[in-house]
């Protein structure tokens, strides 16, 4: 395992605890990646001290106390942020969330135990060494993912745990330990308790997780319980000579190829075929899902507003599952109009999502089309040449048409569309001169 090197302002900070009376460890997570040698994203520190012994420790420096009724405070210390939390015991939990009150504490252990794994129960002292009381070294050392104490009372406690446990087993190529993969199945209906904001921001990373696939097949019933959608897609036998896996299986072989770890093509991938089951249709030649890129489309809609996505990754996303077996075309002209709809980065997202989706095709099925080669270097041609693409960058202005006799209304809008269409279709290029002559020839 690798060491754990303290930033300065973490160790400023509990030495400055220390000199006041007070224990002071960093816990949880940044031990946890330190320990994995992963660079941690904040470094916790846990303390014996009163949340307002806390800001007598630190009154000469800004603190925020949002947290402070559960014994939380942030430290402004050499320009980091360090959040600083009293030990404390949670009492209990009403709302499978949040504790109704909390006891703090002067014990180290009784903290640690209130955690959810075992590795992010550990504390670090550079002096005091590992603080390991629930075998959380041991468990990150064989890949676990284990419950601190009885895995149904820990996701009693807190549902969004149930996703959390996954999340981690997808980041870290883990597994989940039997007890708490047994529970995390039999809880799973305490998601619907958790809001859908949190359960968006831990399925955001799970799916882009390395371990991610394992994880989707082993607990599909959990995802499930929020995405209910994909149900009919489990064990859907295609029935045709173009597929070789059931829907679901298909769409984890595609995500499984994909070498991209960015959410929107991910994403893309798994709600790509979510339409087919309502699609099915059977006949001589076999199954046949006409028509379930709209059908996809409109369960991501109601997925994505459920799920409160931003608008621009919903309507993004929209547009990839609805054209994500619509083939690109190596004509300028038509990868003008694909960039108009998708913009240059969606293009590429629609690129990978396709590729992942022909792979997981039965094996004769599996090449893309030859043309799909020289696609990317003609949509970075486009690029180089600045190609325009809408009227903010067409050369014609309104003001020049009105000048020209236009009224503002319906009919110079159209005539700006025209242009704009004619300089999209390399009828006319993107000169002011060159336009005018064009409108009034027309």
């Amino acid at each position: 395992m690798y060491q754990i090197i303290a930033p300065p302002s973490a160790v400023y900070a509990m030495r400055r605890l220390e000199e006041n009376g007070f224990e002071a460890y960093v816990v949880g997570g940044c031990v946890r990646d330190s320990l994995l040698g992963r660079p941690p994203n904040d470094w916790d520190i846990t303390t014996n001290a009163l949340p307002e012994e806390l800001l007598r420790c630190f009154s000469d420096h800004r603190v925020i106390e949002t947290g402070i009724k559960h014994g939380t405070v942030a430290v402004l210390c050499q320009g980091d942020l360090l959040e600083i939390t009293t030990y404390r015991i949670d009492g209990r939990y009403e709302d499978n969330r949040h504790p109704t009150e909390v006891t703090f504490s002067k014990e180290l252990r009784d903290d640690l135990s209130r955690r959810d794994f075992t590795v992010n129960a550990m504390a670090y002292h550079p002096r005091v060494g590992l603080v390991d009381q629930f075998g959380g070294a041991t468990d990150l050392e064989a890949g676990l993912i284990r419950c601190v104490g009885d895995p149904k009372s820990r996701f009693e406690e807190d549902g969004l745990r149930i996703l959390r446990a996954i999340r981690f087993a997808s980041i870290l190529g883990f597994s989940l330990e039997e007890r708490t993969a047994q529970a995390v199945h039999e809880c799973r209906h305490l998601l619907q308790n958790i809001a859908a904001e949190r359960i968006r921001e831990e399925f955001n990373k799970l799916i882009c997780g390395k371990n991610a696939v394992p994880i989707l097949r082993e607990f599909a019933d959990v995802i499930a319980e929020f995405i209910p959608e994909l149900r009919p897609c489990f064990g859907f036998d295609q029935r045709t000579k173009y597929h070789c896996y059931d829907v679901w299986e298909h769409t984890l072989h595609a995500l499984d190829s994909m070498g991209s770890t960015e959410l929107i093509p991910r994403l893309g991938i798994l709600l790509h075929d979510i339409g087919k089951p309502a699609k099915f249709t059977m006949d001589e030649k076999g199954g046949h899902f006409k028509g379930h890129g709209e059908e996809s489309m409109r369960l991501t809609d109601e997925i994505l507003r459920r799920l409160r996505y931003d608008n621009a990754t919903r309507e993004l996303l929209l547009q990839l599952v609805k054209y994500h077996d619509v083939a690109l075309q190596p004509q300028r002209k038509a990868l003008k109009r694909s960039l108009i709809r998708f913009g240059s980065q969606g293009i590429r997202y629609l690129l990978e999502i396709q590729y992942a989706d022909r792979v997981a095709h039965a094996p004769d099925n599996r090449e893309m089309p030859d043309f799909y080669a020289v696609i990317p270097d003609m949509i970075r041609q486009l690029e180089e040449e600045d190609t325009c693409l809408s009227l903010k960058t067409l050369a014609v202005k309104g003001s020049d048409l009105i000048a020209l006799g236009y009224a503002p209304g319906p009919v110079l809008g159209a005539a700006l569309q025209r242009l704009l269409d004619a300089v999209i279709d390399d009828e006319v290029p993107n000169e002011k001169d060159a336009l005018l002559n064009y409108l009034q020839n027309k």
